[in-house]
């Protein structure tokens, strides 16, 4: 981990805010090129779009799709407020992206989603390493995984 890379981690969780205070999941991802520049940055979208799939990681995979080439994409690093569920990671692993940095991991939401009397989720979490084998993955990262278990704890009990 570097300064910068905690830089955008930074960038992701205050995503994760605009996101909860927009009405939706506190998610947000910040894709970067090898040189270091931000490349374009989303948050969920779930409930103001009415859209289950409205994930930043599937939209920065789609725009990493549609606007880099494949050694640009392969150079790039996602930075997240949270692992990738299984649809983004295979997004990321079949438009070829290059590494992953979470702050929280998936087993964290399941596991704090449990301590607060929540369902599961409609779809099981897997680490990403068992949906896109050849990415890198760094995560999760402290102390942000505890600002997102906070601001996930802000999402459930309003």
């Amino acid at each position: 981990m570097t300064l910068a890379d905690s830089a955008y981690l930074e960038r992701c969780v205050e995503l994760a805010e605009a996101a909860l205070a927009a009405g939706d999941g506190p998610f947000g991802s910040v894709l970067v090129s090898a040189d270091g520049a931000v490349l374009a940055e989303d948050h969920n979208h779930e409930t103001s779009r009415g859209d289950e799939t409205a994930h930043p990681e599937l939209a920065l995979a789609q725009w990493a799709g549609r606007n880099l080439t494949a050694p640009e994409r392969a150079a790039a690093t996602v930075y997240t407020s949270g692992e990738h569920c299984p649809m983004c990671a295979a997004a990321h692993g079949w438009v070829g992206l290059g590494r992953i940095v979470y702050a929280a991991s998936s087993a964290q939401l399941v596991a704090w989603r449990a301590e607060w009397g929540l369902p599961a989720a409609p779809v099981r979490a897997l680490p990403i390493a068992e949906v896109a084998p050849g990415v890198e993955v760094i995560g999760p990262v402290p102390p942000f995984d505890e600002q997102m278990r906070a601001i996930h704890e802000r999402a459930v009990r309003g």
